[in-house]
Formats: structure tokens, C-alpha cells, sequence
């Protein structure tokens, strides 16, 4: 009963009517709940409906009994929380005969306690990370930036191939047309079928960011009242009530994956918003004319404090470093 909650309620009537051959299974929704079910649920159903008895199982009855029993034991109560009151039905009878079952000594009937439906792989990145590789069963890879989160179920490619991203993260998607793959980013899906596209979940408006490398790209919010279509190089963001696309214009947006950053007299507040973004780089001025200055050299995979030293170099600057801030000011 721990482990009531893993499921909803329409999930506990449908499992239990699709053993029970009350009803068909046309999407495999059955086949993908015991995919990973370490107890072979399915096959031990079906024995469990052949087993030959002189007199059939009152189901009903059972449960009556079985109620009696937990009443007896202090376990029946108004205040039971709603993974019990909630087994209904269809539900109950599959405790029952699971509970009978047990009492017969034959396989127990592990519904919800073999996790085949919590059962998944998880990446995570801290904030000095970034450019981790996760590489996918069907050949897909993935880079996620810093302080970003990615996980997908084990059973990945078999009937579908979804992820989940918080964060973000660069996509190299394998193609399979009879397959799509979907990205669940919070508040949008994105779906794709071969390409490969970068994704912020949440970005300085709050929205679903993605930039289409190659391919075609569908975004969508959840409640699917705003989609878009994305071609290469178009960045297109997605809310719950906006939706927008353009032409990417910012030749450094994929610096954070590749480490290299092009200028061809940018304003040094550029140029710190990006290494920011791409080096994890705290820079203050302490004139705010210093952020005027423009700024041409290609910065490429150097070291924060190189770097610093290419800039002051260049503008006559010093700088101090406060813990993970540098301070830059004028000579």
C-alpha cells in the first residue's frame, strides 16, 4: 500500500480491467507497465486464471473477509489516506485475489511494487559542469550545460522514445521515422523525428526556448493551444500563451557546447554576458563606461584568468578577484 500513489487512479482501473481481459490493450499500454517488471506480473496472471479449482473464488466474498481482517487489526479507518479509499471496483478485486493467492502459497501478484513505471536513468550537472555526454540506446547523444537535469525510463526505444530536460542541452537526435522522439521540457514538448536542436527550459522570459541546428523541430506548450514549426537556424520560444520564431542572429549562441566565442566590435557588456554564459565567468566593472569598450578578438576555450588578461591588456585595465567575481577598473 506504500506504493499506491506511484499510479492514478484511472492507471489502477485500467490495469486492473486489462489483466482481468475486461477490456483490449490497443495501445500497449499493459506491455510498457510490465516491461520492466521484475516479477513476471502478466505471465503469473494468466496461470493464476487457469488454476482448476472444485469451487470458483468468490471475489466479493473474499474482500468482505479480507476487509474484516484489517478492520480487526485497527487498519480500516475514516482517516485513510486516498491509496486506500480510492480502490474501487475493478481494483479491488484485484487485491482480493491477490491476497488469495498469497494465502494458496503460489507467486505473489507485485502490481505496484517492482517500480517498473518510477524506473529510470537520470544526468545531472552541477555549476562548474557542462558538456556532459549522455548517449542514448538508439544512438542519439546529448550535452547538457551546466546545472541541468535530463532523465529517460529504462525502457526507452521500445515503445517510444521521450526524455525529460530541465535546463539545458544540446540534442544529436538518431533518426527513426516510424519512432519520434519528444523532449517533455516543463512547460512545452518538443518532437522531432531526426535532427538536432539546442533547448533552454526556462529562459530570461520564462519560456521554452529551442534553436534548430538541423532538421525540422516541433514545439508545443502542454496544452497544445500554441505550436510551432522550427527549420535550421531558427530559435522559436513557446509559453502557455505565446508563441514566436526567428532567425538566429547571435553567431555565439552554441558557445556554451563549443567554447568558442567570435566578436567583431561587440560592447564588452556583450562580451560578459557571454562568458557568463559560456565559462561560468563573474565580471563587474567599476566604471560603467568600461562596458562601452568594443571588443574584436575570438575568445577560444582559454582559461578564465587569460582571458582577463587578454581584456585588461587590451583596454589598460586592472583587475582584482573577489572570491569568483573579477573587478575590473581603470588604471
Amino acid at each position: 500500500m506504500e506504493n499506491t500513489k506511484r499510479f492514478t487512479d484511472k492507471e489502477w482501473e485500467k490495469i486492473a480491467s486489462l489483466l482481468s481481459e475486461e477490456n483490449g490493450d490497443p495501445n500497449n499500454f499493459l506491455s510498457q507497465m510490465m516491461d520492466e517488471d521484475l516479477y513476471n506480473t502478466a505471465k503469473q496472471w494468466k496461470e493464476l486464471r487457469k488454476m482448476s479449482s472444485e469451487k470458483e473464488i468468490n471475489v466479493d466474498k473474499a474482500w468482505e473477509s479480507v476487509v474484516a481482517r484489517m478492520d480487526e487489526n485497527g487498519l480500516v479507518t475514516g482517516n485513510n489516506p486516498p491509496g486506500i479509499r480510492y480502490m474501487r471496483g475493478a481494483i479491488i478485486k484485484v487485491a482480493a485475489v491477490a491476497l488469495i493467492v498469497l494465502g494458496l502459497g503460489s507467486t505473489a501478484v507485485y502490481l505496484n511494487n517492482s517500480g517498473y513505471l518510477s524506473k529510470k536513468l537520470t544526468f545531472s550537472t552541477g555549476n562548474d559542469e557542462k558538456n556532459l555526454q549522455v548517449a542514448l540506446p538508439d544512438g542519439s547523444r546529448i550535452f547538457l550545460n551546466r546545472n541541468t537535469e535530463f532523465s529517460y525510463r529504462l525502457n526507452f526505444g521500445k515503445y517510444n522514445r521521450e526524455v525529460r530536460l530541465s535546463g539545458e542541452a544540446f540534442f544529436e537526435i538518431a533518426a527513426d521515422a516510424s519512432n519520434p522522439f519528444s523532449v517533455d521540457a516543463g512547460n512545452a514538448k518538443v518532437k522531432v523525428v531526426g535532427t538536432s536542436f539546442n533547448i533552454i527550459t526556462k529562459n530570461d522570459l520564462s519560456k521554452v526556448e529551442v534553436y534548430v541546428k538541423t532538421g525540422k523541430v516541433l514545439v508545443s506548450s502542454n496544452s497544445g493551444s500554441q505550436s510551432i514549426l522550427l527549420d535550421p537556424e531558427f530559435v522559436g520560444t513557446v509559453d502557455s500563451k505565446t508563441s514566436d520564431k526567428k532567425i538566429n542572429n547571435n553567431p555565439n549562441y552554441m558557445s556554451w557546447n563549443t567554447g568558442h566565442l567570435d566578436y567583431n566590435g561587440q560592447k564588452l557588456e556583450v562580451v560578459f554576458h557571454d562568458l557568463k554564459r559560456v565559462y561560468n565567468m563573474d565580471i563587474a566593472a567599476e566604471d560603467p563606461g568600461i562596458l562601452q569598450y568594443p571588443w574584436t578578438s575570438p575568445i577560444d576555450n582559454q582559461p578564465p584568468d587569460t582571458i582577463i588578461r587578454l581584456i585588461c591588456g587590451s583596454f589598460n585595465l586592472s583587475y582584482s578577484k573577489d572570491g569568483n567575481v573579477y573587478h575590473l577598473s581603470e588604471k
